[in-house]
């Protein structure tokens, strides 16, 4: 189905912004701060796509000048990240399925340092994609740095994450975290990709009404009769009206009033005004 929130919007140029921000999370997981963290996964794929409606994810959510983000682990890549810290240089094993399992508090303090990490790189890629394309972000106050994560609602159906999934490179295993960008951060996104519209010449002296051109339909009467009386309809019935002012509609939404004349044995519509 045709959802009306995507119309005019560039969400075909999606693939593009989250590309850009998979090179940004390869830069940074190389980087001495996050090796710490993520040094027993790789970066396999990041793309956009509808939220998942697994409700076994916790959602953690960040805010900052661009907008807030919501951030889910799948606890399969918080425990396997956890297990290959802590057992050293020991050989990797298949990642586990931690169903059933308490969540301790250090895997909840892992996803606290996580959700802040990539909120910061995805803040960081729609800061610099918006001002590349010169769109303004507002700013706060002075204080209104990213705040910690708190406990955020799962997010809609229909909304945009951006599903990143890493890779144990010995064993093979992917797991994946979904970002949630809120409606501004999206909008943000949606901006920055927004291509340049080419201007037409417009030739001298014709005004934009001279090339558009729109279907109207006349509606000259309407009239209601019972059930029984359609039924009882015959061959030669005549069913009396009387044609006042009629409706001109545009798909069905009614947009004037017009009078109806006769002129060379057609009728017509004349003396238009914008429907109430």
């Amino acid at each position: 189905m045709l959802d009306p929130t995507l119309l005019g919007r560039p969400v075909h140029l999606l693939p593009a912004f989250a590309d850009a921000f998979g090179e940004d999370l390869m830069a940074m997981l190389s980087a001495p701060g996050w090796r710490r963290y993520w040094s027993s996964f790789e970066l396999a794929q990041v793309v956009f796509e509808r939220a998942p409606e697994a409700g076994a994810l916790r959602w953690l959510s960040m805010g900052g000048p661009q907008g807030v983000a919501a951030v889910a682990f799948e606890r399969a890549l918080l425990v396997g990240l956890l297990e290959a810290r802590y057992s050293g240089k020991a050989a990797a094993k298949p990642l586990r399925d931690p169903a059933g399992e308490r969540v301790t508090a250090t895997e909840e303090r892992l996803a606290l340092t996580l959700t802040q990490q990539l909120f910061e790189v995805l803040a960081m890629r729609v800061r610099v994609a918006a001002s590349a394309a010169g769109v303004e972000v507002e700013r706060r106050a002075a204080n209104s740095g990213a705040t910690a994560p708190v406990p955020a609602p799962v997010p809609a159906k229909n909304a945009w994450v951006l599903a990143v999934t890493l890779r144990e490179p010995h064993g093979g295993s992917t797991a994946r975290c979904y970002i949630s960008p809120d409606a501004r951060m999206m909008g943000l996104i949606l901006q920055a990709l927004q291509p340049e519209r080419p201007q037409r010449a417009q030739r001298q002296g014709e005004s934009i009404g001279a090339s558009l051109k729109v279907k109207l339909d006349g509606r000259l009467v309407t009239h209601e009769i019972t059930l029984e009386a359609l039924f009882a309809l015959k061959v030669g019935d005549v069913i009396p009206v009387s044609v006042g002012r009629a409706d001109v509609l545009l798909d069905e939404a009614r947009l004037f009033t017009a009078a109806v004349a006769e002129h060379k044995g057609k009728l017509c519509l004349t003396s238009f005004e914008d429907a109430e």
